[in-house]
């Protein structure tokens, strides 16, 4: 899997591992709680620990089956996070005497009248400690993350999302072609990574696309991609960098309706100013296929034997956030801390700035 970065500086040295002491996640709730209603929520700090794992030890705390433990969010195991969990609220009493491991601490506790479902967040606030960072190297990662953060970036899956080996979309490409039913948390897993991979190489492609509409002169580009010249000089005069094409699904940012675009003055001034942005596919039953040129770019990443999983559509180009930054010069080491969209991985913009793997 080979990704493509936007940008176009040299790549900036830093030594970074995910661990929990370098890696610090705190989820932003969608919604603020009511402090009324039938179910417990807790915000729980937790290290070395994964969400599934958190929800595992809930359950035997509470003798809970694990699909009344709700939850927005997977969290890493290898960071100290912070997330929102919901029990029922007859539950409190149990929680708070048998939920004892020292790798997790309760916050806060208050009340909803609804459950915690998957995805109810706006967002996650990051803290990362960079190493080996020299004050050049140091400049350059704050230049490039402020200029990130006023144009955007590519919405990749992370690398956790893929494995150890970077293979788990391939077990998962052979599950959703089976036939079979999913069995278990796993399977699904492996699947979902099979429809992150397809999406990766479809951004990947339009990145790309992108970079050689940008970087070249309208013959050059148009010889690069077998395009008509016609269609380079309508994407060379689009001022955002990722290109637009007819038919492509843009939704409103950070949430909200989406439509085909067909006016590309409308959908480029939109998209620059943050108030839209175009989605990519993840493909799986009961999900909107985009139109037109946008579909020819789409319909090679998609696969109409996956409806196994519920698919649904990912922004493509998202902007970090609340960047603050702090160094060390005489440990060469910089804190940084910022705040992205639901769903968007801080490996990703970190990979940006380094222009580099950092599996």
């Amino acid at each position: 899997m080979k990704k493509i970065y936007a940008y176009n500086h040299q790549p900036i040295y830093f030594d970074f591992k995910q661990t929990i002491d370098r890696f610090f996640v705190e989820e932003i709730p969608l919604y603020n709680f009511t402090n009324r209603g039938s179910y417990l929520i807790l915000k729980i700090k937790k290290s070395d620990m994964s969400t599934f794992k958190l929800i595992d030890v809930v359950a035997k705390a509470t003798n809970l089956n694990y699909r009344d433990i709700g939850y927005a969010g997977l969290k890493d195991k290898n960071a100290t996070t912070i997330q929102y969990i919901s029990i029922p609220k007859r539950y409190e009493r149990y929680i708070m005497t048998n939920l004892t491991t020292q790798k997790i601490e309760i916050l806060e506790n208050s009340y909803s009248k609804s459950p915690i479902k998957i995805g109810q967040l706006k967002g996650n606030k990051f803290v990362v400690i960079l190493n080996r960072v020299t004050p050049k190297a140091n400049l350059r990662i704050q230049k490039v993350a402020q200029k990130i953060q006023k144009e955007g970036m590519p919405n990749y899956y992370g690398y956790q999302r893929f494995g150890e080996n970077n293979k788990s979309y391939l077990q998962g490409k052979e599950i959703a072609h089976s036939g079979k039913k999913l069995r278990g948390a796993k399977e699904k897993l492996l699947v979902s990574a099979y429809q992150s991979y397809l999406f990766n190489e479809w951004l990947s492609t339009r990145v790309s696309i992108s970079k050689t509409v940008s970087n070249n002169s309208i013959d050059r580009a148009s010889k690069l991609l077998s395009y008509p010249k016609e269609l380079i000089v309508a994407l060379s005069k689009q001022p955002n960098f990722f290109k637009l094409f007819i038919g492509d699904d843009m939704r409103e940012y950070p949430n909200g309706k989406s439509y085909p675009l067909q006016d590309f003055n409308l959908s480029c001034s939109r998209f620059l100013a943050r108030l839209e942005s175009p989605t990519g596919l993840i493909c799986g039953a009961r999900t909107d296929r985009v139109l037109s040129d946008a579909r020819y770019l789409e319909a090679k990443f998609d696969d109409a034997e996956l409806y196994c999983l519920k698919g649904d559509r990912r922004f493509a180009w998202v902007w970090p956030e609340n960047l603050a930054f702090s160094y060390n010069e005489k440990k060469a080491q910089l804190t940084f801390q910022f705040y992205l969209p639901k769903g968007s991985y801080a490996t990703t913009l970190l990979e940006e700035i380094a222009k580099r793997s950092l599996k």
